[in-house]
């Protein structure tokens, strides 16, 4: 193997030097597919388990992933990780948990995980009020234009104060639509409440009894498209939410709607979003998720005046990702030790 700097060799001879002291130690082996988790978390796991991880701050690479992962008793992932039948192959009977610092896991085979009696875990509850908060922030940005804004501000297209520049849709009196009503999804329409909206509809496989208190009301998808000013994608991406958003939907909406997706990419038809965008068929959209991600800098989207794009931060403040750290962390030495886990995968 050719290392390409000294850096490279001293880091890949002190991560050899680790494992085998680990494989010596007897305590069972926890494999982070990244250097840059919270500490918090790994702390935890440190007291009882031997950690063995990709020492950069980006995903593991999926050869280093299958390469590393042998005899592992736990698996600590990110939704950047594909945990499919080659990975468990190459963990070896080893392996009984995987834990995703994630609420998502549709990058988890989960069938292949319960036929070899592999506990799962993930992080549900703790990004929520996060989430939420960013999903307003960016129907905000979007809606008020705020990146375009700043943009004229630092390139001189301010030149006084005028009636009709940078104006867009306030949420006061509007109607806003939300697709999918779970804790996400319930934690939004609490805060556009606040803001004096006229309506809130909500589209979801099930009622939602919450939903009362709220003063949201069920309506089916079409009508959720049609009648709302905003609509806010909080969906899971399961095989009936796939790219839903598509251009027939989109067509259904009014000239005059904001979309906003902070759930999954997979939710979204991305080229006929791109499509409706470049030809008004919406106003305007805010992403917090795409696909693929990152998404590549010459996309169509990041061209567009009326599209703001985020890097997947949803759940990024400091208060929740360390929560969600600790939770990946318990549920892993839950399942390693053969107890319940705070939140597992059912």
């Amino acid at each position: 193997m050719i290392y390409k700097s000294v850096v490279e060799f001293s880091a890949r001879l002190v991560s050899y030097r680790s494992l085998a002291r680990k494989m010596s130690s007897g305590r069972p082996i926890v494999y982070i597919t990244r250097s840059d988790m919270p500490e918090c978390g790994v702390n935890l796991l440190k007291k009882e388990c031997d950690v063995k991880y990709w020492p950069k701050p980006s995903p593991v690479p999926r050869e280093e992933f299958l390469k590393e992962i042998s005899g592992a008793a736990g698996i600590y992932c990110s939704l950047t990780d594909k945990i499919d039948k080659d990975i468990l192959d190459a963990a070896g009977p080893s392996l009984r948990v995987v834990a995703t610092i994630s609420v998502g896991y549709d990058h988890i085979d989960v069938q292949e995980c319960k036929k070899r009696g592999i506990k799962l875990g993930y992080t549900p509850d703790v990004l929520t009020d996060a989430t939420a908060e960013l999903t307003l922030a960016l129907l905000l940005s979007t809606s008020r234009r705020l990146p375009e804004a700043q943009h004229e501000a630092q390139t001189g297209g301010w030149v006084s104060w005028a009636p009709t520049w940078m104006t867009g849709p306030g949420l006061a009196g509007s109607t806003v639509g939300i697709a999918g009503f779970g804790r996400i999804g319930q934690a939004v329409a609490r805060r556009v409440k606040a803001f004096n909206t006229a309506r809130i509809l909500y589209w979801n496989r099930s009622v939602r009894p919450e939903a009362k208190e709220i003063g949201a009301v069920k309506v089916n998808f079409d009508e959720l498209l049609t009648e709302s000013d905003f609509v806010i994608c909080c969906a899971a991406l399961v095989p009936e939410t796939k790219e839903i958003f598509n251009k027939s939907a989109f067509e259904k909406m009014k000239k005059s709607a904001i979309f906003v997706n902070t759930s999954r990419g997979g939710t979204v038809d991305q080229d006929a979003l791109i499509e409706s965008l470049k030809n008004n068929t919406i106003r305007a959209a805010g992403l917090d998720v795409t696909t693929p991600e990152p998404l590549p800098l010459d996309s169509p989207l990041f061209k567009l005046k009326n599209c703001v794009v985020l890097p997947h931060i949803g759940s990024a403040s400091i208060e929740a990702r360390d929560i969600m750290s600790e939770l990946t962390a318990k549920n892993i030495l839950a399942a390693i030790q053969g107890t319940d886990m705070p939140a597992e995968i059912k």
